[in-house]
């Protein structure tokens, strides 16, 4: 059964840095594609930071250049480097894995991570 666990968030003031972390079980990161997306109140869901299994990166354009998506594939765990945080990035943050081989999408719970000004 597969289970992504998020851990990191918490309230930090407009500048801060935060790490977020998703640990996953049942399912291999480095072979499947995987993405960090947030949803701040009133607004959609949306993209924050994905890797595929080539490792190529992308980015949101409001988070370039301050958040980074790593993976380590031994400990089998995906993180999101935060730093310059800004009120604006106060959202619920959720770990998701595209699995390749059967295109199911699997979500982690979230973590909250909000940004005071």
């Amino acid at each position: 059964q597969v289970q992504l666990v998020e851990s990191g968030g918490g309230l930090v003031q407009a500048g801060g840095s935060l790490r977020l972390s998703c640990a996953a079980s049942g399912i291999t990161f480095g072979a499947n594609a995987m993405g960090w997306y947030r949803q701040a109140p009133g607004k959609q869901r949306e993209l924050v930071a994905g890797v595929s299994p080539g490792g190529t990166t992308n980015y949101a354009d409001s988070v370039k250049g301050r958040f980074t998506i790593s993976r380590d594939n031994a400990e089998n765990t995906v993180y999101l480097q935060m730093n310059s945080l800004k009120p604006e990035d106060t959202a619920v943050y959720h770990c998701k894995v595209r699995a390749v081989y059967t295109g199911v999408d699997y979500w982690g719970k979230g973590t909250l991570v909000t940004v005071s000004s």
